[in-house]
């Protein structure tokens, strides 16, 4: 995704154990050169936590997810995509969350801090408050390969002290601008405690206002497990969700935010989920 300061101004144990090997293996990401980022699959720490349980190593507590408004979902059992929001709060925000509780759907935001966070911080809390998952997206949209250790650090903490101030809970998950991450990214978010989420699914909303075609792409690309990338800061975006969100219904999808999608196991600071 290009920089959005522009818009910024504008506003069975051994069968899971290899199926969860292999995917682990086969998701990666080319990052430049020979370097390559290894992800790990929804699907996959689902069945490592299911393997765990059944080998005596976690509690068999029966944890699963609950969407909003939905009761309680398996997504091991049903069909489940996540919807994610990149680069927000922003006055388009509102409506936005009024859609996703008439259509009784969670979805996971990835919170930018400066123009954002610092504008609309009652956005901020509501989105808390409706059941969605609140998450970072940095600071000033810095693209952290090109950062100093330092930078990063503070690219992350300071929109992780001001969510925490504002909703009550500290975030357990960023993504990082651009997707683009590295070593150094990921033992800085082990550190502070952060998994990194990128996406499987993008309708490219930064390069049209085309509510139709994003519309198009996003059910094009969508497949069981699906991490659906969207910017609610662009002005095709939030008039394309309720026709995403019924199409998707209708093929039969749940919708949970990424946690959920990720239920009963847990994103593990540190690591990337695709």
């Amino acid at each position: 995704m290009p920089s959005l300061t522009r818009k910024m101004t504008k506003r069975g144990t051994g069968l899971r154990a290899l199926a969860t090997f292999a995917a682990a293996a086969s998701l990666t990401l080319a990052l430049s050169g020979c370097t390559k980022l290894e992800t790990v699959s929804p699907s996959s720490v689902r069945n490592a936590a299911a393997d765990a349980r059944a080998d005596g190593k976690a509690a068999a507590d029966g944890t699963q997810a609950r969407a909003a408004g939905l009761g309680t979902v398996d997504c091991a059992h049903t069909k489940c995509i996540a919807l994610t929001f990149d680069a927000g709060p922003s006055e388009n925000s509102a409506r936005l969350l009024d859609i996703l509780k008439e259509k009784q759907v969670p979805a996971t935001f990835f919170l930018l801090g400066k123009r954002h966070i610092d504008t609309y911080p009652g956005l901020v809390r509501r989105m808390a408050d409706e059941g969605h998952e609140v998450a970072s997206h940095t600071w000033t949209h810095k693209i952290l390969t090109d950062a100093r250790p330092e930078e990063i650090r503070e690219e992350l903490e300071r929109p992780n002290k001001e969510i925490e101030r504002l909703t009550g809970k500290r975030p357990t998950l960023m993504r990082p601008p651009q997707g683009r991450t590295d070593d150094t990214v990921h033992d800085i978010c082990r550190e502070l405690g952060l998994a990194e989420v990128l996406w499987s699914v993008t309708a490219k909303d930064y390069k049209t206002n085309d509510s139709d075609l994003i519309t198009e792409r996003v059910l094009d690309q969508s497949s069981r497990d699906g991490i659906i990338l969207l910017h609610d800061i662009y002005d095709g975006t939030v008039p394309a969700v309720p026709g995403i969100i019924d199409a998707l219904k209708k093929r039969g999808y749940v919708f949970v935010t990424v946690p959920q999608l990720l239920a009963p196991g847990k994103a593990e600071p540190g690591k990337v989920y695709r």
